[in-house]
């Protein structure tokens, strides 16, 4: 049997650094979560959420660039993600409904084509700011194909909504750390089920806690994860290591790296 490393590889390293080791054409699906850069805007309102939680992602110091900054920064993202990804590959990126004119306009610098703008809403959000106004419950997702305007769709047939619910992460989810915007499994699971099949080799180059990663080794794909911050690399080191990697989804006769 192919050591479990064959197919798991993630890094603690500079996300444009590390995906410039990549080979092209080797990945069938970004998944990502990158910061919104919302850092400074969030830090001006009225809110009571830094008081509620103790990692506030506007204190984290990571999601404070400036805008130009950040910009060039998903731009130099974009241009690498074009190059790793399979031509008909797919990109979900979780994006502030604030900046989408300016990612939808980047991904089309580099042959990205804009499938749709969906929306995840949270089942039971944190009522912060309940009696000032509507609590947030929703965050944006964008879909893009690479090079080409259909790619792997896995519906059996079925229609499928942008729209998606589930609660926020449970608690068991996070037993080896927390991260301030850690997403749930079971909303990595819905695209990376409808968007990969067994055995494809799927990425995150913004990894965060491994939400990713703990859910392609489940689901039987490759996994590529990168990850700046150290204390969240091995929060995501711990999750993916204590994940069982279902190698009867793989057909390792046809996997190389």
């Amino acid at each position: 049997m192919q050591d479990e490393n064959d197919f798991i590889q993630i890094k603690n390293n500079d996300c444009i650094t590390e995906l410039k080791l990549i080979e092209d054409d080797s990945v069938d699906l970004i998944i990502t979560d990158p910061p919104y850069n919302l850092g400074n805007f969030m830090r001006d309102r009225q809110t009571n959420l830094k008081q509620m939680r103790d990692n506030f992602f506007g204190a984290a110091g990571w999601d404070d660039l400036e805008y130009e900054e950040w910009v060039e920064g998903m731009n130099q993202f974009f241009e690498q993600a074009n190059r790793v990804l399979k031509k008909k590959g797919s990109l979900i990126m979780f994006m502030s409904l604030m900046k989408l004119e300016t990612i939808i306009s980047l991904s089309a610098q580099h042959k990205f084509y804009y499938k749709t703008t969906g929306i995840w809403h949270k089942t039971n959000p944190m009522p912060r700011n309940m009696n000032l106004h509507f609590i947030n419950s929703t965050e944006a997702w964008l879909y893009f194909v690479n090079e080409s305007k259909t790619g792997t769709f896995n519906n059996n047939g079925q229609a499928v909504h942008d729209f998606i619910e589930t609660s926020v992460t449970p608690k068991n989810e996070k037993e080896f750390g927390k991260h301030p915007t850690q997403k749930p499994e079971a909303l990595f699971e819905h695209f990376v089920e409808k968007l990969t099949n067994p055995g494809e080799t799927v990425m995150d180059p913004f990894m965060g806690s491994g939400t990713a990663g703990v859910v392609s080794k489940r689901l039987g794909r490759r996994f590529i994860g990168i990850e700046l911050n150290s204390g969240y690399y091995e929060i995501s080191k711990r999750r993916i290591e204590n994940t069982e990697l279902d190698v009867n989804l793989f057909n390792v006769d046809s996997i190389s790296l």
